[in-house]
């Protein structure tokens, strides 16, 4: 049938035995991701919801994750319109206050599989492609619409496919490899398309996976996904799903792709997003002794419990420079449970780091660990727009876990290569 992942399950949705890019399909997607922004959502449509209802109960999955615990009484009053949405319609899948990040509990929960397909109202949405679904963000409207028809319409996307070759140095890891990809294709590189990291991916887990999925809008992707293997049943089944609640899509070997890109991972060293844009990529080299104020450590792209572990790793018995705050995001109560018990966040603590509630709030500036003019971060997190974190005379550099944990130490961007083996 020579058809990418994207077209595969799209014709699924759509009913199609085959499709094309640039089709336009009419496609009931399973769940619909909300989060903090549910509250304008419904706003938008509530006569509509008065005389018709919801599509579907199960239909949505809301989060509440933005901008918690409320730092203002507008941010308590959404939370409350969307706590009574969820109590008038019974809304099963809602995820209040302290659960954790969106993304990280609709993969967390395993709402999301293998050949489904999720819309969220957040760019973000394509983090579901860490397990094999297809899945993209919408915008508010659309979002609106489908929360009462159950149905939106989606063009299908033209399909890259990205090949990885070899294994990754020392101290490498996949952050450094999603930020070369966007460093080399550009922000707007993959705009529309469906990413599909193929070749030499089984050295990566599910959440090195997720944090190259959840970048894949960074290069203005539709959809980034990896394929259902070993490592992802595994992965799913250590969360109590087993194969038979799913059906994976894998790509046809002779599927027609827009372009075909090959990455030696042994060549890839530590990079550094800088401001103001994801695709300004440097060596870490290039970079090395730039001063920075604050760390970090966390996010829906690095909040996961081995980014704790790689950070803990580097940092026990050390201290975090006294010019520099190193603030803790995990990405889901769950994910600080673990670090909890495993003591990557005591050691964290002890090195002088600081824990925050599992959400987003620093990493768009909304709450807490908002930057001042003229200050730098080096952050875990997936953009570095200006005005990002809150302040537009500030600046964001982007790097993984264990760049930031060793930058942490010396209070300046640092290549982690020079610290003592890990």
């Amino acid at each position: 049938m020579n058809m990418t992942f994207a077209e595969k399950i799209l014709a699924r949705y759509a009913g199609e035995k085959q499709v094309q890019p640039g089709q336009i399909l009419t496609v009931k997607p399973d769940h619909l991701l909300m989060h903090d922004n549910a509250a304008p959502i419904i706003s938008k449509i509530q006569s509509e919801l008065k005389e018709y209802g919801i599509y579907k109960r199960d239909l949505p999955i809301i989060v509440l994750d933005h901008v918690i615990p409320a730092a203002a009484e507008k941010n308590a009053l959404q939370h409350k319109q969307i706590r009574e949405f969820v109590k008038t319609y019974k809304i099963p899948n809602f995820f209040d206050v302290g659960y954790g990040i969106c993304h990280q509990i609709v993969i967390e929960k395993g709402l999301a599989l293998p050949g489904t397909l999720l819309l969220g109202s957040d760019s973000h949405t394509c983090s579901y492609g860490a397990v094999g679904a297809f899945s993209s963000g919408i915008d508010r409207t659309e979002a609106a619409a489908l929360l009462l028809t159950g149905e939106t319409w989606l063009k299908v996307p033209q399909s890259i496919k990205i090949t990885l070759k070899k294994k990754l140095p020392r101290l490498v890891t996949a952050k450094d490899v999603i930020l070369s990809i966007i460093g080399d294709i550009s922000s707007s590189g993959a705009d529309y398309c469906s990413v599909e990291f193929q070749g030499a991916v089984s050295q990566f887990s599910v959440d090195e996976r997720f944090t190259m999925a959840n970048m894949g809008v960074e290069m203005g992707a539709k959809n980034a996904m990896f394929p259902v293997d070993e490592i992802t049943t595994r992965y799913l089944r250590s969360i109590g799903v087993s194969k038979s609640k799913y059906i994976p899509v894998q790509p046809d070997p002779d599927a027609t792709y827009d372009r075909e890109l090959t990455y030696d991972l042994s060549s890839i060293g530590p990079v550094v997003a800088t401001p103001h844009s994801v695709d300004n990529i440097k060596p870490i080299s290039e970079v090395e002794g730039i001063e920075i104020h604050q760390c970090l450590l966390g996010t829906c792209t690095n909040g996961r419990i081995s980014d704790f572990q790689a950070a803990a790793k580097i940092l026990k018995g050390k201290k975090v420079h006294p010019a520099v705050r190193l603030l803790l995001l995990p990405a889901s109560r769950a994910v600080y449970l673990d670090a909890l018990k495993e003591g990557y966040i005591k050691t964290l603590v002890e090195a002088g780091g600081t824990v925050l509630p599992p959400g987003c709030g620093p990493c768009l500036g909304a709450h807490q660990g908002v930057l001042a003019p003229g200050e730098r971060c080096l952050s875990t997190s997936n953009r570095n727009f200006k005005g990002r974190m809150g302040c537009k005379e500030a600046e964001i550099y982007l790097a993984s876990p264990v760049t930031v944990a060793v930058s942490a130490i010396h209070g300046k961007i640092t290549d982690p290569r020079k610290e003592t083996k890990q």
